[in-house]
């Protein structure tokens, strides 16, 4: 006879997991905020320039932008910060390289695809 599935307690998995994805991608993107520097600005300025990127339509500034942040990346992976190699996060985490990552997950891409 074939086991029958709890569908309510797989759904509720699904949903728990779901959570858990956004929990850290929000975390993730706190600590490029850190990383960047970007947390010695105030939340207005930060919050006008994100929203400035998102609408910016001029694809070649997006790929200028896109390019320094691939740097920023490269250089964090080569240089790790005294708070990485203590186990604090670090590029690994934040980039999405990390053995952990989500699936497809792009830390600085958000949701809209390109940043």
């Amino acid at each position: 006879m074939r086991k029958v599935r709890d569908y309510d307690a797989e759904l509720k998995a699904l949903g728990d997991k779901a959570r858990a994805l956004k929990a850290k991608r929000v975390e993730q993107l706190g600590q490029l905020v850190t990383a960047t520097g970007a947390d010695a600005l105030d939340a207005e300025t930060l919050a006008g320039v994100l929203l400035d990127a998102v609408e910016a339509k001029d694809a070649s500034a997006k790929e200028a932008w896109r390019a320094k942040g691939a740097a920023f990346f490269q250089r964090r992976k080569r240089k790790p910060v005294p708070s990485e190699v203590e186990g604090g996060g670090g590029a690994a985490a934040i980039d999405g390289s990390g053995a952990s990552a989500e699936p497809g997950g792009d830390a600085a891409g958000g949701s809209g695809g390109t940043a």
